[in-house]
């Protein structure tokens, strides 16, 4: 048995809350590391201590095995847990966190490098008898081959990863996965993949302790994704054929016996109809582990705790049992009608629905571009599917952010989805089939319309001409109000007490002071409204001009692909920039000529700094 007492988590954000929250429960001492960013984040106020790593570039904080180990040394700290992302699948971090003494709270060293590796973790699948699909070397891919997929051998999250349908698109693919993979990963090595359309994405999660015991904890279906990053995620995974549900745990539990697994592991498979393929094995907590919780009843971090103490593990797989279905979605800071641009400031206010939380920030605190833009997740559980979904559904439409745009809005509408709503969707749902009505910006709702009438219009009072009731000498005429939205359109309001459909308005107004302007949300969308002013102009009047190509937000240019004087047409590629760990392409408004560059490749850009100039023929 490893006894240990104080566990610092080398992570950020809502991961490193849920793992000191079971710490303080076990009385385990906790140490949270932390950048210049992150110094007065929740997660850093909740640990017993607190240790700076450097400044916010990740690359200078939280992946730097040197000032995490210099920390746990600092802080007196026995025992590291990774969470995810960062150094959590670094074979050599773990490494090194053993080499100092310390213990690891995950998977050996050795078995993080055979199976955070996808090209290696297939060698292994195939020996377990774990079918894999097709795989073709990156220079030699047959022509009646595509689709294929390309992606990055190392790491995970959808990074360095790309359909490509035609042998025309293969050579960029190759080159922008590559550069992906070398910035995330510091390994820009690829597989190519046959790629299967239609499919599912479910996964298994699985345990192992020291003493030989591995078992399985049922399936997740986490196939609402967009450009492979999940969204929604829900356990178990439905409508799959006892048979195959069955097969898929006989196969992930196989995988972790050949490998020695020991701790929280996943095995992710790609399933068409009744055929399921390997993917790939992540060797941490994944994110999406609190629907399993929920569903098993059990706390994953503590069965985390206890396999790096040297304990059995604390069920055997008959005493695994599941209980109803849970959901979860990702409440991220971006901008779901803007092509999902990530987005930075402060939040100034906030409310969430009665489910489970899992939050990385809380009001005050600021969400910066640094980082992943994920401010949390909401989990729901219901005794079935379509409770399930019930809950969520009334949990997002209790919830709103305030200070900054997020995806709450387009979460709610698509959990309320007659597609989704159905059955599960295929991975390439949120790609290439999702209904268009959910990616565009939907109308100011009437009832968020009403709510701002009766917040803005002017007060009765207690004179027979004071009461705003549209009384007339021979008849009765609706007062109404004119309310403008963001946009600058103009709207005519009945009031008070509009009703739409007979019902109660039915949305949070949120008091501003700003006179004459109500906030309003409604189904997780916060809409500003205000009583029209002649003396000012809305705010899409205060945009750039057209032909001005401005940074969507702060980031770095990767390249400039045009020169001034040069002619380019519409949505041709002027130049890439990279912020938030993405790849953002700018192109040309319209057709015409390239009159101004005004940046570099290398160059560091603010928000709205105009980059390009394109003047129309």
């Amino acid at each position: 048995m490893t006894a240990f007492t104080t566990v610092l988590v080398a992570n950020r954000g809502e991961i490193a809350r849920r793992v000191f929250r079971t710490c303080a429960e076990q009385g385990l001492r906790t140490v949270a590391v932390h950048s210049d960013a992150d110094a007065h984040a929740p997660f850093v106020r909740e640990a017993d201590v607190a240790v700076r790593l450097g400044p916010a570039p990740a690359a200078e904080s939280y992946l730097s095995v040197e000032r995490l180990l210099a920390a746990a040394r600092e802080s007196g700290a026995d025992a590291v847990h990774p969470g995810y992302g960062f150094l959590s699948e670094n074979a050599g971090f773990a490494r090194a966190v053993v080499d100092a003494g310390l213990t690891w709270i995950g998977p050996s060293p050795e078995v993080i490098e055979l199976m955070g590796r996808k090209d290696r973790a297939r060698e292994v699948a195939e020996r377990a008898g774990v079918p894999v699909t097709p795989r073709f070397e990156p220079d030699a891919v047959p022509v009646d081959a595509y689709p294929v997929l390309v992606k990055a051998a190392a790491g995970g999250g959808g990074k360095g990863m790309h359909v490509v349908r035609a042998p025309e698109a293969l050579a960029e693919a190759l080159a922008r996965a590559a550069r992906e993979a070398s910035a995330a990963f510091g390994d820009d090595t690829l597989l190519v993949e046959r790629y299967v359309e239609g499919g599912r994405h479910v996964e298994v999660q699985v345990f192992g302790d020291e003493h030989g015991n591995v078992v399985h904890l049922g399936t997740r279906d986490c196939s609402a994704q967009r450009r492979h990053q999940k969204v929604l995620e829900e356990a178990p995974a439905p409508d799959l054929p006892d048979v195959l549900r069955e097969r898929l745990h006989d196969a992930s539990v196989a995988l972790a016996r050949e490998v020695g697994y020991t701790g929280a592991g996943t095995v992710e498979f790609l399933v068409a109809g009744g055929e399921a393929f390997f993917l790939e094995m992540n060797t941490r907590l994944q994110v999406e582990h609190p629907v399993t919780e929920e569903v098993t009843g059990t706390d994953l971090v503590a069965w985390q705790l206890a396999v790096a103490a040297g304990e059995p593990l604390p069920l055997t797989q008959d005493e695994v049992a599941l209980d109803g279905h849970a959901l979860e979605v990702r409440v991220y800071a971006e901008d779901p009608y803007a092509g999902f641009l990530p987005q930075a400031g402060t939040i100034t206010g906030r409310a969430w629905g009665p489910v489970r939380r899992e939050l990385a920030y809380t009001v005050g605190d600021e969400v910066s571009t640094a980082y992943d833009p994920m401010i949390g997740k909401l989990v729901s559980h219901g005794a079935d599917r379509d409770e399930a979904i019930a809950a969520m559904l009334d949990a997002l439409d209790a919830s709103f952010v305030l200070g900054l745009t997020t995806n709450l809005g387009f979460l709610r509408r698509l959990v309320a989805t007659e597609d989704f709503r159905r059955g599960p969707v295929p991975t390439d749902w949120l790609d290439d089939h999702v209904p268009p009505e959910l990616l565009n910006r939907p109308a100011v709702p009437v009832r968020a319309l009403a709510a701002a009438a009766e917040s803005l219009a002017p007060r009765s009072d207690d004179s027979p001409f004071g009461t705003l009731d549209g009384w007339r000498v021979g008849e009765h005429v609706p007062a109404t109000l004119t309310v403008e939205d963001a946009t600058g359109t103009l709207h005519r309001v009945p009031f008070p007490g509009a009703r739409a459909d007979g019902e109660r308005p039915g949305a949070w107004t949120i008091e501003t002071d700003v006179p004459g302007q109500a906030l309003v949300a409604l189904e997780g969308e916060v809409w500003t409204l205000s009583l029209p002013d002649g003396t000012r102009r809305h705010r899409g009047a205060h945009g750039a001009a057209d032909a001005e190509v401005t940074a969507p937000m702060p980031g770095t240019v990767l390249s400039v692909g045009v020169a001034e004087g040069q002619h380019v047409t519409a949505g041709e590629s002027l130049g890439v920039l990279e912020a938030m760990k993405m790849e953002l392409a700018l192109t040309a408004p319209y057709d015409g000529v390239v009159t101004t560059v005004a940046t570099a490749a290398g160059a560091r850009v603010a928000l709205g700094d105009v980059l390009f100039v394109v003047e129309d023929e």
